[in-house]
């Protein structure tokens, strides 16, 4: 069975196209929209003596790219977590190199930062990353972009931070933890799209809608076992 790369879905009378590498592809605004992507937590993770492999930040990055050669995006908006710790802000070491490689060939594309909470420890993107940074929320048309999934009063909320994955259920033991989209009423929370991210399980509520992404595609779960 072929999956489909992306899911349009009416957001608050925004068109939003859902796609299976984990971002948000927002046609009238020309937006990307990517949550957690958590550059340099594998070197953090090195840093304290654990064997995580290394290039996690060049995969990324080429998968940012790969959605720009896609989609005519002139704006990323990164819904928070965009470093994952402070070391990404000295001036030599590869997570910095690639991602001053990666700017370097995308001059005009617009990039905001959303601050969050690892954001706060981190710090905000070196200048050389010509990020435009701002706090929570972040208005857009009829969409309150955050980092931390809350309620707004007059704007729907899409948010990051909880890294939501939902559990398919197969024969016998078998299951399935895939990253996930959930959209309830008032807000939504995206997919981490950085890898060593780790999830938080999600399960079927009233009114709440669950895209799963794997496979390189993407699809609406409906009424499936999970964890």
């Amino acid at each position: 069975m072929n999956l489909p790369v992306h899911v349009e879905i009416d957001c608050h009378g925004e068109r939003l196209w859902l796609l299976a590498d984990h971002a948000i592809w927002w046609p009238a605004q020309r937006t990307l929209l990517i949550a957690d992507a958590h550059f340099g937590k594998a070197a953090t993770y090195r840093v304290l003596g654990q064997p995580v492999p290394h290039g996690t930040t060049q995969h990324n990055v080429e998968r940012i790219d790969a959605l720009l050669d896609r989609y005519p995006a002139e704006h990323i908006v990164f819904l928070g977590d965009f470093l994952h710790g402070p070391q990404v802000h000295r001036s030599t070491g590869p997570t910095f190199d690639t991602l001053l490689a990666w700017r370097a060939r995308r001059p005009d594309l617009r990039c905001t930062l959303v601050r969050g909470n690892h954001d706060a420890r981190a710090g905000d993107p070196p200048k050389a990353l010509q990020f435009q940074v701002v706090n929570e929320p972040f208005l857009m048309g009829a969409l309150a972009l955050c980092h931390h999934p809350q309620r707004h009063p007059t704007h729907y909320v899409l948010a990051g931070h909880e890294h939501p994955v939902f559990v398919l259920r197969g024969l016998g033991r078998d299951s399935l933890r895939l990253p996930g989209f959930v959209f309830d009423d008032g807000a939504a929370v995206l997919p981490a799209f950085g890898d060593f991210t780790g999830g938080y399980a999600v399960q079927h509520a009233p009114g709440r809608r669950i895209y799963v992404a794997g496979g390189g595609g993407v699809w609406q779960v409906q009424g499936l076992a999970q964890a």
